[in-house]
This record gives C-alpha cells, sequence and structure tokens, in this order.
C-alpha cells in the first residue's frame, strides 16, 4: 500500500470515528496540496471546533516541517479552530497533541515521537472529552 493510501485511510478511520461520537466531520480532499492552508480533518461537537493534521506511521517518531505547522496553525487561527496533530502508529493506535505543544528538533523541523505522545499526547477517548488518563509524574521521590 502507498503511502498516500495509508494516509487516506487513516483520515477516513478517523473521519468515522469522530462521528461516532458526535463530531460533525469533514474531509479535507487534498489537503496538503494546495497553495492555501488545509487541514486533513475538520471536526465540531457544537462547543469545541478542531482543525486536525493527520499521520499515520510505522515508525516510533514522525518530523513535521516548520511550514506544515504554520500551515495548520494559519488555517485554525483563521477558522476558530484548536489545531491538533492525530498520529496513528501502528499496532499501537491514536494519539492526539495539540500542535503548538510540538518540540523543535535540532535543525528546522519539529519532531513527535511516540514516547513522547504517551507522556504528553491523549488517546481518542481522551481527545473527544469522554474521560482523562491520570498520569504519574515519575520524576517526583515517593
Amino acid at each position: 500500500m502507498s503511502k498516500k493510501a495509508k494516509g487516506s485511510r487513516a483520515e477516513r478511520e478517523l473521519f468515522h470515528l469522530l462521528w461516532k461520537e458526535g463530531y460533525a466531520t469533514v474531509r479535507s480532499a487534498g489537503s496538503g496540496s494546495t497553495s492555501q492552508p488545509s487541514p486533513d480533518l475538520l471536526a465540531s461537537n457544537g462547543s469545541k471546533i478542531f482543525a486536525i493534521e493527520c499521520k499515520s506511521i510505522k515508525d516510533e517518531k514522525k518530523y513535521f516541517s516548520a511550514d506544515e505547522l504554520e500551515q495548520l496553525h494559519i488555517f485554525a487561527n483563521t477558522f476558530g479552530a484548536e489545531a491538533w496533530l492525530a498520529i496513528r502508529f501502528d499496532n499501537k493506535g491514536w494519539f492526539f497533541l495539540e500542535a503548538k505543544k510540538i518540540p523543535k528538533s535540532k535543525g528546522k523541523n519539529f519532531l513527535v515521537s511516540y514516547s513522547q505522545l504517551q507522556k504528553e499526547g491523549l488517546q481518542f477517548q481522551e481527545f473527544i472529552g469522554k474521560y482523562m488518563q491520570q498520569r504519574l509524574d515519575c520524576t517526583k521521590d515517593i
């Protein structure tokens, strides 16, 4: 399966998951291939609006260009939405992270890793507000 087909399948999967949970969702055909900012998904439950960039990856980390994130922020700010990344790791499920929380890597790019998302990201049920997972702070003395 091509990378593009895998990404489209992941977008459709998340599209249907959001609809099942009461979020009206639209998928932007050709997102990333126009000269104007355009997220992969736009979703709202009437009180929250999300502009979502989706990625489906087999590795443990994903790099994003500064331009890619800037385009997401421009769209989200103009539309009045929250900018989020939704990353589906093969065999590990979906993780969500606010785009503004993505750390810069050593170069010009930004980096999101599976280990970071386990600590700071939200799983699907948390993202939609069904529950919040209690996270342990392993840096404190017991």
